[in-house]
């Protein structure tokens, strides 16, 4: 099974959207908004920010293991 490693980042604040790599040993629980300055944070109940706010879950979840 492949794992997608790029994400596409919508900032809830501002609307911006920013692709990025995401880290395949561990899950990324802060961004910062390139555009706003936002910081991101994981949704209640997700990992990271890349499962609440981006096009792909983060690569642990893809290979189904525990974040």
């Amino acid at each position: 099974m492949a794992v997608e490693l790029r994400s596409v980042l919508t900032c809830p604040a501002c609307g911006a959207r920013h692709e990025e790599t995401m880290p395949t040993d561990y899950c990324q629980y802060f961004y910062d908004c390139r555009a706003c300055g936002a910081l991101l944070r994981p949704k209640r109940g997700d990992c990271c920010v890349h499962c609440s706010y981006g096009t792909a879950q983060c690569p642990p979840k893809q290979m189904g293991e525990c974040c």
